[in-house]
């Protein structure tokens, strides 16, 4: 899928990243540029939002939180203590 920019100032502000990135093609610069944006918006969400989304996360893969499990009793065994 092509990349066509058709403002001329964004043409230029593209070629001028390109230059200084050091990227191969206006549309590596573009994707370099718009991934770098991407992070950076990202890092303007609170931690506390990022840590719960990671958690939330791992919670529906691992499944129900058992608090009945042993965590020494299991580490012992593991271990053959």
């Amino acid at each position: 899928m092509s990349l066509y920019i058709r403002d001329d100032d964004v043409d230029a502000l593209a070629k001028k990243v390109q230059q200084v990135t050091k990227a191969p093609t206006k549309t590596e610069a573009v994707r370099r540029a718009l991934e770098n944006e991407l992070a950076r918006v990202e890092q303007a969400v609170p931690l506390k939002q990022r840590v719960e989304k990671i958690q939330n996360s791992v919670r529906a893969k691992m499944g129900p939180n058992k608090p009945e499990f042993d965590m020494k009793k299991f580490t012992d065994e593991m271990w053959e203590i």
